[in-house]
């Protein structure tokens, strides 16, 4: 792709002062650590995710079914996962051929946003499930009407509807680029100034998927699970100290993927733009190092689907022909962790119910829900 020199870009992001990429950007392009580390990441990646998500929705759809906010949550991130996983062979394949790319501007295009997209909504999905966790361990009866299914479809198509607001930018340009210094043609590793009109687009492009894409929904996601943490810690149930454990442990990892997957990849690629379009410097290697951790959260979600869910516990054992649980783990595990009846239970032992039931049933339903 031939491109006048004032329409140049480097690193992910522009730069109308130059006619070409600048040296970091070679040297990232060129980097044997990139070169090798990315392809790695990605195949472990897609190994593990592509099997581990495809059983976890089957579980999901066919054994559990989408009959709490929790687990429409759940599906979607499954889906997403999946979505995100079928693009990695693409970028094995880029970064194998010495960041060539041979599919064409339209499969560029298309690779980009599933990609990102997929990445960021993974990042809202788990902001919405651990919102509904607060307001169900919280809040439970004040939260009861809006804890409904129909209101996590809503969300789900919400944040698919501000993802594709958000990336609209990089479906409407051309993403690949000639690098006539390599001989190559790059993808998304170097864009043209004149994909947004000016440094101040450029800007509010890059501050968005940061602040609205990222940083807000990880300041709920923390905010969330931390008074989730402490609300079960704090409760004085002797009997469900057991489980209580192990919610807390729970919620803790899964916290814990949440900031060490998204956290350094999103902090990087602030530093990265900040200093490419106010300081002329480049940190584009060291995003791309990052942006592996994104995926492996891929991999965490089905082990966390398997802790969190008694039924993902009993057919993964099936299958591997370990046979059913121990009897302590059937007699404390016996509805999932955060499960909206064990919630109920206990709440509704010192007053206080999860808010699920029907109105004028007095019986709790079972709604199998991770989280």
């Amino acid at each position: 792709v031939q491109v006048p020199p004032a329409s140049r870009g480097t690193g992910a992001t522009m730069d109308m002062n130059v006619s070409g990429p600048d040296n970091a950007t070679i040297l990232m392009l060129r980097d044997p650590v990139i070169a090798v580390a990315l392809p790695v990441v990605y195949s472990l990646v897609a190994v593990v995710s592509i099997p581990g998500n495809l059983f976890s929705l089957w579980v999901l759809c066919r054994h559990i079914g989408p009959k709490s906010p929790s687990v429409v949550f759940m599906i979607n991130l499954s889906v997403t996962d999946l979505m995100l996983a079928s693009v990695l062979p693409f970028q094995i394949y880029y970064h194998r051929n010495g960041n060539h790319w041979v599919f064409g501007e339209v499969l560029c295009n298309v690779v980009t946003v599933v990609f990102y997209a997929n990445m960021y909504s993974s990042i809202l999905t788990m902001t919405c499930i651990s919102v509904e966790r607060f307001l169900g361990v919280v809040y439970p009866l004040a939260s009861a009407p809006w804890r409904r299914r129909r209101y996590a479809v809503a969300a789900c198509a919400a944040a698919w509807l501000l993802l594709l607001v958000a990336l609209s930018p990089l479906a409407r340009t051309d993403l690949t680029y000639a690098v006539e210094e390599l001989g190559i043609v790059t993808c998304f590793d170097v864009l043209k100034s004149t994909m947004l009109p000016s440094v101040a687009m450029w800007a509010i492009f890059l501050f968005t998927l940061f602040i609205v894409l990222f940083f807000i929904p990880f300041v709920v996601t923390v905010a969330c699970y931390t008074a989730t943490i402490l609300t079960l810690l704090r409760a004085s149930d002797p009997q469900g100290r057991g489980q209580r454990r192990r919610a807390v442990s729970l919620a803790f990892v899964v916290l814990l993927a949440f900031v060490t997957c998204f956290a350094p990849n999103n902090f990087v690629l602030l530093v990265h733009m900040v200093s490419r379009l106010f300081l002329g410097r480049s940190y584009y290697h060291v995003y791309k190092l990052t942006l592996c951790l994104s995926c492996v959260n891929n991999c965490l979600d089905p082990f966390v689907y398997y802790f969190a869910s008694r039924e993902f516990q009993l057919r993964l054992r099936r299958y591997l022909g370990y046979g059913p649980l121990p009897a302590t783990c059937r007699d404390a595990g016996r509805d999932s962790l955060f499960s909206p009846r064990t919630l109920s239970a206990r709440s509704m032992s010192s007053g206080h119910g999860d808010g699920l039931e029907a109105p004028g049933r007095p019986a709790l339903r079972r709604q199998e829900s991770v989280f």
